[in-house]
């Protein structure tokens, strides 16, 4: 590792107690999500900060809005690292108005999906990127009917932002994911970082296959070692998904030199979020089901 990545990765990790010591009410897999989106800035989670951004949603919305729901704490971290907090909140509700009526479906994952056009394009580029989104969800849907679901919708807003063609975007995501996909068992890990790879596309060595499979190992390796990052804390496929981010974040930090634009970061570890909100979905559905169970014997 190079010597600047144990020292993100300890970041994290200080962090995610951190923030697990500020919020221990909400889910587990959020609260490591909000330590990420400070980790990747290089900073020392602001729970204070977070807190205080997480009031300003509440107060903004009614008791079963879908920005109250379970991505709230990672909403509130990527609020809490704006200085405009009140006109990137009420720009970010425009934008959710504007992705439901091009059809996509009210979720946690719209939420940020919505949050990122609004942090990274100005208000006359709302409905265009809105209307690029579809098109590449469509598309990516079209390639994976199965695979390709609500959590997408915050790559497809990251798409509809960039200046990537909607069929050569497509067609490349599918090629690494056929390169990728035999190294790992989990298919929503490697669509994640597919996803990433594809945004840096610029350099052809941020997709090299061994180099990947070897840097996200030694990162889930090294993360293991560290508190709260352990087997009864953090399950294998959790893990996987949050080193191939921190891999692919350092990547793409390698093929620009160092110099990684804000939008850049946040698209990064918002994908994570969206695959970070489907393991969530997951685990409260199995949760539900074996208590249904067990109340029916």
């Amino acid at each position: 590792m190079k010597e600047q990545y144990p020292a993100r990765l300890e970041l994290f990790a200080d962090n995610a107690q951190r923030i697990k010591k500020a919020f221990p009410w909400q889910n587990a897999m959020v609260n490591r999500l909000a330590a990420l989106l400070y980790a990747v800035e290089d900073k020392v989670a602001d729970d204070e900060a977070i807190r205080a951004s997480y009031e300003l949603i509440k107060e903004s919305t009614g008791i079963f809005s879908q920005f109250r729901g379970a991505s709230v704490i990672s909403i509130a971290a990527l609020l809490s690292l704006s200085d405009e907090k009140e006109t990137l909140l009420a720009n970010t509700f425009a934008v959710y108005d504007l992705m439901k009526e091009a059809k996509f479906r009210a979720s946690d994952y719209l939420v940020v999906a919505a949050y990122q056009i609004a942090a990274n394009a100005t208000s006359d580029r709302y409905q265009r990127t809105v209307e690029r989104a579809k098109l590449f969800y469509d598309s990516m849907k079209a390639k994976h009917r199965f695979l390709t679901g609500q959590d997408d919708y915050i790559f497809s807003a990251m798409l509809g932002l960039s200046d990537i063609d909607v069929e050569s975007g497509v067609d490349r995501m599918e090629q690494l994911y056929v390169t990728l996909k035999p190294e790992f068992m989990s298919g929503n890990s490697v669509q994640a970082l597919t996803q990433v790879l594809v945004l840096g596309e610029e350099a052809p060595q941020a997709a090299d296959r061994e180099d990947i499979v070897t840097d996200v190992s030694e990162t889930y390796e090294f993360l293991r070692t560290k508190k709260g990052f352990g087997n009864w804390s953090i399950g294998k496929q959790e893990l996987l998904l949050l080193s191939s981010a921190l891999v692919a974040f350092r990547s793409v930090e390698d093929v620009q030199n160092g110099v990684l634009t804000t939008m850049l970061s946040t698209n990064i570890t918002n994908i994570v979020i969206a695959q970070q909100a489907a393991l969530a979905g997951a685990a409260a559905a199995s949760a539900a089901a074996a208590a249904a169970a067990s109340s029916s014997n």
